[in-house]
């Protein structure tokens, strides 16, 4: 049966020496794996609409087992997070993370939709570490993990000072501290952020900017859960985290110094 499917390219790799074998995130279909027969030629149709992050419209032959990508047509290249060392690098941890904790054909908009626009905001140049935080938090319950957030994780509290509980998968307020030992105490600018993370989509949010330190604080909790919790460890990460540590990759941003939001 052919498929007429739009989607992303989330993951290539070679199969033979002129094939590749594409994960394509649609939003019909949801994840789906195909053979792009002779996509490693340049001279293949199929060359440049198998790129990664290419956003298309593709025509799948379903049959028993993989698939096999017929045609494609390219609706944007994304070509700024290909060209930009960083872009690529956020963009390739969250195409691993959904694909990661994704299933083969199990329609997913929800997913999709934030993918899209997750990686437009990248190529539209605003902060990819931000971005990325983003789909960290909300693919959580993807694996399984649904932190409480919106009350204290022991008493239920939704007000007074919160702190983050691993042990609970949550906040704690103020009085329940003693629960964990191990809290990592919040600000109320980093409560708020966090529920931003979780619960809003990304195009409701606009342009948020957040001081570095936020970022790494945040970054820290979420990698964490997902380590600790779940086991996940990404490959992406280990790149993502040498040229976070690399001076001379990382230009000044907007989002780097401006208070948080």
């Amino acid at each position: 049966m052919l498929n007429q499917l739009e989607g992303i390219v989330i993951r290539t790799r070679p199969y033979g020496e002129t094939n590749k074998i594409v994960t394509l995130f649609t939003k019909e279909a949801g994840k789906i794996t195909c053979m792009a027969r002779g996509a490693k030629k340049p001279s293949s149709r199929l060359a440049a609409i198998t790129q990664p992050f290419t956003h298309g419209t593709f025509s799948v032959f379903k049959g028993k087992g993989m698939g096999t990508l017929q045609t494609g047509d390219q609706l944007e290249s994304l070509r700024h997070i290909r060209e930009d060392i960083l872009s690529t690098a956020y963009a390739s941890y969250i195409t691993e993370l959904i694909d990661r904790l994704t299933e083969q054909d199990e329609p997913q908009q929800g997913i999709y939709a934030m993918l899209y626009q997750a990686l437009h905001a990248i190529e539209e140049g605003y902060d990819p570490e931000a971005i990325t935080l983003f789909v960290e938090w909300k693919m959580l319950p993807s694996a399984g993990l649904t932190p409480t957030l919106h009350q204290c994780a022991s008493c239920g509290a939704t007000e007074g000072e919160f702190a983050f509980s691993f042990q609970e998968l949550g906040f704690l307020c103020h009085r329940c501290f003693h629960v964990d030992r191990y809290i990592i105490r919040l600000s109320p600018a980093l409560v708020k952020l966090i529920r931003t993370f979780f619960f809003v989509p990304i195009e409701r949010v606009g342009s948020l900017t957040l001081k570095k330190e936020s970022k790494t604080l945040l970054k820290q909790i979420v990698r964490t859960i997902y380590e600790e919790q779940a086991g996940i460890r990404l490959k992406s990460r280990n790149f993502l985290e040498q040229l976070e540590r690399t001076p001379e990759f990382l230009p000044n941003k907007p989002g780097d110094d401006p208070k948080d939001r």
